[in-house]
């Protein structure tokens, strides 16, 4: 069992260190400003002060913050886990942030004697609770080695696609093709509750057919009975496909559906629905309807 440093107790970081800690693994943190989850505490997650002390007592090292700047804060900033690294400690960055910069901080880490990991996740609240996150991994193959035990612990899919940043860049794909199929399963519904058919049979016919995804039936759920408490955030999604954006112009590439769900993420935002679960596209759409699903 390892001593494990855990930063980002979100809404899927408190169920993935709780399966962490129900493996056997001793896990502490960094004190927040609001009490530690108490589920957490009751299974013997300790906090400390800082990141630097968390890397003090850590062999391995684990993030899961929003964003970029936060996850070099962690790392890099006063009192950051670099300063008070382990030689040859794991760090392993579970964020969903730019690719780029992913390479510069696992150059930083290896040069402070450690070895860095980006494995952000896919799966949302539900995969993290039940431990069936789908996981993308950009490491060395040593890296990736020594981090698979403990990424098996939260994830069910678990796949290297190639050096660092590499995790990073399949993330972005991911929550391309996310947006835009949540999009398309709300135009979907959209067009047949307006035409005036029942919405939740328009759903069972379509998922025993090609139109079938995950997302037709978790998300799709969502939309019709209107519950909108995130899974994931639109802001959070509004970020990643920031990333995609970017990393498009980088490339000199277009990404017109990227940019259009975008829009419909900015627009549900805009009317006060960053924090709602990003299957809340519906309502920027049933705005330029005039029209609710299931009226």
């Amino acid at each position: 069992m390892s001593k494990i440093g855990f930063i980002g107790l979100g809404i899927m970081g408190r169920p993935m260190a709780g399966h962490l800690l129900d493996a056997g693994h001793e896990l502490v943190t960094v004190k927040r400003d609001k009490p530690l989850d108490q589920a957490l505490a009751d299974k013997g997650m300790q906090e400390l002060a800082d990141p630097k002390a968390v890397a003090e007592q850590s062999e391995i090292i684990i993030t899961m913050v929003p964003d970029t700047p936060d996850v070099e804060q962690v790392l890099f900033g006063e009192d950051g886990v670099v300063h008070g690294l382990q030689k040859d400690a794991l760090v392993i960055d579970m964020s969903s942030i730019a690719p780029m910069p992913t390479q510069e901080f696992a150059r930083r880490i290896e040069e402070a004697g450690g070895e860095y990991v980006d494995a952000p996740v896919s799966g949302g609240e539900g995969g993290a609770i039940n431990a069936a996150l789908t996981i993308m991994v950009g490491a060395t193959e040593k890296g990736f080695e020594r981090a698979r035990p403990v990424l098996e612990v939260m994830g069910k899919t678990i796949t290297r696609i190639g050096g660092h940043g590499a995790g990073q860049t399949c993330k972005v794909a991911n929550q391309i093709v996310v947006a835009l199929t949540i999009e398309a399963v709300a135009e979907g519904l959209l067009f047949a509750s307006k035409a005036g058919a029942d919405v939740e049979k328009v759903r069972e016919s379509l998922l025993g057919g090609l139109a079938s995804s995950k997302i037709l039936d978790v998300h799709g759920e969502r939309m019709i009975k209107r519950t909108f408490d995130p899974g994931f955030k639109i802001k959070l999604h509004q970020k990643d496909l920031n990333l995609a954006l970017e990393g498009a112009r980088t490339l000199n590439l277009s990404l017109p559906g990227t940019a259009n769900a975008q829009q419909l993420f900015q627009a549900c935002a805009a009317n006060g629905g960053a924090d709602w679960d990003h299957s809340g596209i519906l309502r920027a759409l049933e705005k330029l309807a005039d029209h609710e699903v299931g009226q």
